[in-house]
């Protein structure tokens, strides 16, 4: 497993944050939140950790099992998330939702994958190469508590923000 390192913990920590980018994802969150009505913060958190621990342990033998290199998983990552943002800037569904599923926009498209999608996923299988497990383990915990505290407080963010200030960032 490996022996803690504070540097090692703060660059996986670096490295993971501006991966996942929660702070630009602040628009979508607002969107998805005016959609579903509520964001389920503790859901989303749950769901992002366990993807992202299970891919730190398992990840290599997961795309093995599928015959996928990690390169086929990120471009299929990002299909995923280019039509979702398709549905968003257009205003359309291309996928359509269980009406029975109530919450799902924190499963689908926060949890997986503007949270642990391909990117993020790819990236800790690089850190596991790099960097010894428990610090990339810590590195993913610190970015899944600041994860939670900007999806608990995406209300408050909404107000702070403004309706003119959410213009900008969805545009950037």
């Amino acid at each position: 497993m490996g022996t803690f390192s504070f540097t090692e913990v703060f660059s996986v920590t670096l490295i993971l944050f501006s991966v996942i980018d929660i702070l630009g994802a602040i628009p979508l969150i607002i969107i998805i939140k005016k959609r579903d009505g509520r964001i389920y913060a503790e859901k989303a958190t749950i769901i992002s950790a366990v993807l992202m621990v299970v891919f730190l342990f398992l990840g290599q033998s997961i795309l093995m099992l599928f015959g996928l290199d990690v390169a086929s998983f990120a471009l299929a990552g990002a299909i995923v998330i280019f039509i979702v943002a398709m549905e968003m800037i257009l205003g359309i569904t291309l996928i359509k939702d269980d009406p029975d599923a109530g919450g799902s926009g924190s499963v689908v498209p926060l949890a997986f994958p503007l949270i642990a999608g391909a990117g993020t996923l790819t990236t800790i299988l690089s850190l596991r190469a790099v960097y010894s497990e428990i610090n990339v383990l810590i590195g993913i915990l610190v970015n899944l508590v600041f994860v939670y505290l900007v999806l608990r407080l995406s209300g408050w963010l909404e107000r702070v923000i403004g309706k003119s200030g959410f213009e900008v960032l969805r545009r950037v």
